[in-house]
């Protein structure tokens, strides 16, 4: 039996990333897993202009003093989990409206986890400003979309309105952190879980499925 599994995120997400690696590891660990995953918009900086801002400065201006321990923290326990990760590569902070609307275009496409995937290698990997068109359009094609068409897309207005609407929606049903993952769209998980958390979830639906459980 298949089960939902809703995760709320956004590219920028330094938790979000380590919370996707370490369930990826876990669905490695149990390749018939019931999962059927689904990514849904969830902007940390809704008010961040189309063009972004200089990273170092924004940091600043949001944490203070305290941006470069609170990253620093974040790198080394990246680093404890063997996930790579580059802060000092990001110089700017994106607008993300436009890397959502290429998670909804490649779910289209059946291709939801490769995107995701490829928007957090670029931006704490790479370094690569996921908020310009042309970068975004290279991500494509790399995943086998059409960059030609996503370049056409994204200088549209193309599902602006109905990104904010279910971002609104998330926080209007009360999500206000990500990544938050939702269960059969009953129980909600949130934080970077350890892939033993999500080994256990998975074990758990075995058992219920299991009619000698």
């Amino acid at each position: 039996m298949a089960v939902k599994l809703d995760i709320l995120s956004d590219p920028i997400c330094p938790w979000c990333y380590i919370g996707k690696t370490q369930l990826d590891r876990a669905l490695a660990e149990r390749p018939d897993h019931p999962f059927v995953i689904e990514w849904h918009p969830f902007q940390l900086n809704p008010d961040m202009p189309r063009e972004g801002r200089d990273r170092r400065e924004y940091l600043t201006e949001k944490f203070g003093d305290r941006a470069d321990a609170a990253y620093a923290q974040i790198t080394e326990h990246a680093k404890s989990l063997g996930i790579e990760a580059d802060f000092s590569k990001i110089e700017r902070t994106p607008n993300t409206l436009d890397a959502h609307r290429m998670i909804h275009w490649a779910g289209i496409e059946g291709k939801q986890g490769p995107m995701v995937d490829a928007l957090f290698r670029a931006n704490f990997v790479e370094g690569r400003d996921i908020g310009q068109h042309d970068v975004l359009a290279d991500l494509a094609d790399s995943i086998g979309m059409d960059a030609s068409v996503i370049l056409k897309l994204l200088r549209s207005d193309a599902d602006e309105q109905m990104i904010r609407e279910r971002d609104s929606h998330s926080r209007e049903m009360g999500v206000n952190a990500v990544p938050t993952f939702i269960v059969a769209q009953r129980h909600a998980v949130p934080g970077a879980q350890t892939p033993e958390v999500w080994l256990k979830v998975i074990d758990e639906i075995a058992g219920m499925e299991d009619p000698e459980a």
